[in-house]
């Protein structure tokens, strides 16, 4: 399909899309719109900034038009969930755009917000209904709203999903949906709780998949800065003096370390904010706004709140800490190159995170250009090495690292964090307070990060070096559908 014209969609949305300047659909709209078209289930596999919202939400515009029914009272004809409150009004906004020229009713359920405004936007029934999992329940709970009339059901970022937590209440919510539904899964990457998850929610459904990861790695100059934790606060700041930068977004691992970092570059005169889990929805929309309006050139941000980002003019992305979970790197540095522009990724890498490193390289298949030493770091007399393999350090939502289990969850099944993973931001980042960690030996084993003067540091390994070879186009080929 070269042209939106040729989908057959009901004139009011391509006269959206005109105004919108939408001309020729993107390689995961030309596949995934006449399927949806034809009420099809899909697997979709793709990466925020391919334009799979649009690949969406024009079908389920156009389904609505085609059948002209009003809601019913607390109840939605569409519903569409979403990982984060940035994310969801993002989406929410670009049904908005596109039906502009149709009366459809629309609404938002996200967290961090007054519950009674929501309840009275749903007491008439909406069209489109856009959510977030822990919010939406609550107000299944309350029987605010009824999810027995769902025509349409997507699923979006899934694999954020999984490393959320939110697993449990996902699977709540299916089981409230009609049997007779058409659902629809986007997710980048494809673990095996997804994989079955897909199974029991979708009826034969088509696979669709991109393979943004391949083009993004091609497209972004990444590169990674070897250096001392301690030596990191001053290397970002010398970088975002040094480097041509328009906007840039700065991870960290942690909601404290986004804070932290913030303070760090404010008394070095840059001005910049942070965006994470305990921040107030008011907070993050007000930084959010003024990064996208350029009042704030500067943005650190944790991997969950960082999801739903899509802004416009994103030049560099600056990893203060690697992420523990490989794939979270792919989703970080795609908030740059978007839109067929150029990015720059760089990565500041202490001696601790060479596996977080290798565990990358492993998953793009291609050894990222490094400066620095990576000499092991002297340990202080009588501190032993401390390391975990499975990702040492406390996450954004306060777990260990990876833990067995992997991608960020914890071993017990029926975890608070994995059942209600909003209050488990809310417990924070450290430890509690007169909680001394020991070793296996039973001394204290201490965190760099949190104590002065120590220092993290694992057995030296030679770094391997990956194939270069770019991701291949194939989906049995692409690097983040494999199973960890």
């Amino acid at each position: 399909m070269n042209s939106f014209n040729e989908f057959g969609l009901a004139e009011p949305i391509l006269r959206s899309l005109n105004e919108e300047g939408y001309v020729t659909p993107t390689p995961i709209q030309a596949q995934t719109i006449p399927l949806l078209l034809g009420k099809r289930d899909v697997i979709g596999i793709a990466q925020t900034g391919t334009g799979k919202t649009a690949a969406f939400a024009l079908p389920i515009l156009n389904h609505l038009a085609a059948n002209r029914v009003r809601p019913q009272p607390k109840t939605c004809r569409a519903l569409v969930l979403s990982p984060t409150r940035e994310l969801s009004g993002q989406i929410l906004d670009s049904f908005r755009a596109y039906g502009r020229h149709m009366r459809i009713q629309s609404a938002l359920a996200i967290g961090g917000v007054n519950m009674g405004p929501q309840i009275r936007q749903l007491a008439h029934g909406v069209d489109v209904l856009v959510a977030t999992p822990g919010r939406l329940l609550d107000l299944a709970k309350s029987r605010a709203i009824l999810l027995d009339k769902v025509e349409v059901f997507v699923l979006d970022e899934a694999d954020r999903m999984l490393d959320m937590g939110f697993i449990h209440d996902i699977r709540k919510i299916i089981a409230k949906l009609p049997k007779e539904r058409q659902t629809l899964l986007f997710s980048a990457t494809m673990p095996s709780d997804i994989a079955e998850l897909a199974r029991h929610m979708l009826r034969d459904p088509a696979k669709v998949a991109v393979t943004p990861a391949a083009t993004t790695v091609e497209r972004i100059d990444q590169r990674i800065i070897h250096l001392d934790r301690g030596a990191k606060q001053k290397a970002l700041a010398d970088l975002l003096r040094q480097e041509p930068i328009d906007r840039v977004l700065v991870f960290t691992r942690t909601k404290h370390g986004a804070d932290k970092v913030v303070r760090g570059l404010n008394k070095d005169g840059i001005a910049a904010d942070a965006i994470h889990g305990n921040k107030s929805q008011n907070q993050r929309l007000r930084a959010l706004g003024a990064f996208r309006d350029g009042r704030v050139r500067t943005l650190v941000a944790t991997d969950i709140a960082a999801r739903g980002i899509d802004v416009e003019g994103v030049s560099h992305v600056i990893n203060f800490d690697l992420p523990n979970i490989p794939e979270s790197y792919v989703h970080r540095i795609g908030r740059t190159a978007r839109a067929g522009a150029d990015g720059v990724a760089i990565s500041l890498c202490s001696h601790d995170e060479l596996p977080y490193l290798r565990d990358i390289e492993k998953l793009i298949r291609m050894a990222i250009p490094a400066t620095g030493s990576v000499e092991k770091p002297r340990q202080s007399q009588g501190q032993q090495p401390q390391h975990n393999r499975n990702g040492g350090g406390r996450n954004e939502h306060g777990q260990n690292g990876r833990g067995q289990n992997g991608r960020g969850q914890h071993k017990r099944g029926k975890d608070r964090g994995q059942r209600h993973p909003q209050h488990a931001e809310r417990r924070g980042d450290q430890p509690k307070a007169g909680h001394k960690p020991r070793d296996n030996h039973g001394r204290p084993a201490y965190n760099g990060e949190n104590h002065a003067g120590a220092t993290k540091a694992v057995t030296a390994q030679a770094r391997p070096i990956a194939s270069t070879q770019p991701i291949g186009g194939g989906i049995a080929n692409v690097a983040f559908l494999q199973q960890r």
